[in-house]
């Protein structure tokens, strides 16, 4: 028996011929497991280092707080559109008028910045600069226009309660009907 148990020993025992075979072709899960586990650790070692706020000067932090800005602002901004809106329509209104003079290429511009920032991919179309200047600068006197009607609707404008061309509205403002409470209150005074 001794001459087997030593056939067996070399392939099954401590040397382990059949495993050192066979782990050339496949890796021992085991053991892979554990050198995944230890690049793990050290990868999280070396990230929290990055982050550990020692050793790190003031540009470092400023940098980091700045990175952190444009998502909240975008957020924020557009809410505060939607309340300007609802506050004071008309003078949302005045300012939508002015980006309606924006080319669009800028808009593509923008788009593409922000898709950028946002790890977005963002294919452009190819589109020439000087007909979407063209298109604008034709809109300008009709938004010149817009603008000048907004500022005519305002309370706050000189001349709002102007009757114009309506004689019935200048006869209705200067022979106003009687008042029955101002009346009364003039008979007590």
């Amino acid at each position: 028996m001794g001459v087997i148990e030593r056939i067996f020993g070399l392939i099954f025992g401590e040397g382990n011929m059949l495993r050192g075979t066979a782990e050339v072709f496949r890796e021992n899960a085991e053991a892979g497991a554990q050198r995944g586990a230890a690049a793990q650790a050290q990868a999280m070692v070396q990230f929290g280092g990055e982050f550990a706020g020692t050793g790190r000067g003031r540009f470092d932090r400023l940098m980091d707080g700045i990175n952190r800005l444009p998502r909240p602002l975008l957020a924020l901004g557009t809410l505060g559109l939607f309340v300007s809106a609802m506050v004071d329509p008309l003078w949302f209104a005045e300012r939508m008028q002015g980006i309606a003079l924006v080319p669009e290429p800028l808009w593509w511009l923008l788009g593409v910045i922000v898709s950028f920032y946002f790890g977005a991919r963002h294919q452009v179309k190819s589109q020439q600069f000087q007909q979407a200047l063209a298109g604008s600068i034709n809109r300008v006197p009709r938004v010149i226009d817009n603008i000048s009607m907004l500022r005519d609707l305002r309370a706050d404008t000189v001349r709002i309660a102007a009757t114009g061309a309506d004689a019935r509205l200048t006869s209705a403002t200067l022979h106003p009907d009687q008042n029955a409470a101002l009346a009364a209150w003039r008979a007590k005074g």
